[in-house]
């Protein structure tokens, strides 16, 4: 039998027990003055569970921390008395004029965060200008998190699955909820091997549940008791058979412009282009499919120029937790950049408060970049200021 949807009790009593995570107290956000400050914070608020979900990636997490380490192997190359007098991180992104360069990633289950779980997060682009996309398996309904954000500019994030009614059920809510584009998530048939999630045997709290899925499909999360609930619960609904043929099927059924993510490759990113795709997401699905892929920066730069010129946008994450970080990416060729631990963490420090400062602190640190790179707007930024590996980009002649 499906759980019914949480009464209101049943979200205050969830706001109890998240004060009460460990023992940690509420308290301000005035002391965090970085991502890793509310990373940390974060690492001490959240259940064990609900935290080793949010932050292990694939396998034993090589490619999680060359994700991260990739932005290190980029060098800045600022350049001095240039007239900085105003720094603009205004852009456009489909063809709309967009606030930031940057935006909140999908990140699922949300509400193991924060009570408010997506809608916060919503909220908190909405109130820093930053597109958001909402994740498929999300703790709260689309058409909630659009009614909480009714002036945020918002992506659905989808997966297509073995029932084609569901998918165009999803699809359809989204559009008809405001949502502007959908995001095809490319690289799941499965979810990968994620150990930590094994060894807890995971499984969304009783008073959660995958909540665009209720009165339609399953819609809880539990455990066999063998193993992750989350993957079990994708390999049962999610279609193996995905082929480049459901991209256009996809587009039959919806007038939004749609967006692949998970493309680590240049032969994928040409496919992309081939098969309509108004843009394309160099992901790797925050390193938690299958170990020991490049990081998304890594393969940028080949993806950039191949599709240079051509009508699809290019986009990235994983790995971003500065805006120094944001700067390099944009230098590389992505037209915007997103972020999605780094949300979960200002969701679970602060909810949506705290994800606004998380964002703040990375429009603060990128205005700042800019600055002492000497470039004065977005369009400005381009490869002249940073120094990549020459791998990166040998590889991509090859």
């Amino acid at each position: 039998m499906m759980p019914s949807k949480p009464h209101a009790h049943d979200d205050a009593i969830a706001i109890i027990e998240y004060r009460a995570l460990r023992g940690t107290k509420m308290t301000g956000l005035e002391g965090l003055v970085c991502v890793k400050d509310f990373e940390e914070r974060a690492l001490r608020t959240l259940a064990k569970h609900p935290l080793d979900y949010y932050q292990s990636g694939a396998g034993h997490e090589h490619s999680l921390r060359l994700a991260k380490d990739a932005y290190l192997r980029v060098k800045l190359k600022p350049r001095v008395l240039r007239d900085v007098s105003n720094c603009s991180l205004k852009t456009s992104v489909l063809g709309r004029p967009a606030t930031l360069p940057f935006g909140v990633a999908p990140t699922a289950l949300q509400r193991m965060a924060h009570p408010e779980g997506e809608s916060a997060n919503a909220r908190a682009a909405q109130t820093r200008g930053a597109v958001f996309i909402l994740s498929t398996l999300s703790t709260t309904p689309i058409e909630d998190v659009a009614a909480a954000a009714l002036d945020a500019r918002k992506w659905f994030q989808l997966y297509i699955y073995k029932d084609r009614g569901v998918t165009r059920q999803l699809v359809q809510r989204a559009q008809e909820a405001g949502f502007e584009a959908i995001v095809l998530t490319v690289d799941a048939p499965i979810f990968g091997i994620r150990y930590a999630d094994t060894r807890n045997k995971f499984s969304l709290p009783p008073h959660l549940e995958v909540a665009n899925f209720k009165g339609i499909t399953r819609s809880d999360m539990t455990s066999s008791g063998t193993g992750s609930g989350v993957n079990e619960y994708v390999a049962g609904l999610l279609d193996r058979s995905l082929t480049w043929k459901d991209v256009a099927w996809l587009k039959s059924i919806t007038q939004l412009p749609v967006i692949l993510k998970g493309i680590l490759t240049v032969e994928d990113a040409e496919l992309a282009l081939k098969h309509g795709a108004a843009g394309i997401i160099v992901s790797s699905h925050g390193a938690r499919q299958v170990d020991t892929v490049p990081a998304p920066l890594e393969v940028l730069p080949g993806i950039v120029e191949k599709l240079k010129g051509t009508s699809c946008e290019v986009y990235v994450d994983g790995g971003i937790s500065t805006g120094t970080d944001i700067f390099k990416a944009i230098a590389i060729g992505a037209r915007m950049a997103f972020v999605g631990r780094p949300a979960v963490w200002g969701l679970a420090c602060g909810g949506q408060q705290g994800v606004e400062k998380v964002l703040g602190i990375l429009e603060d640190e990128l205005r700042i970049t800019m600055t002492l790179s000497g470039v004065g707007s977005i369009e400005e930024i381009n490869r002249d200021y940073v120094d990549i590996p020459s791998v990166w980009t040998s590889a991509s002649k090859l």
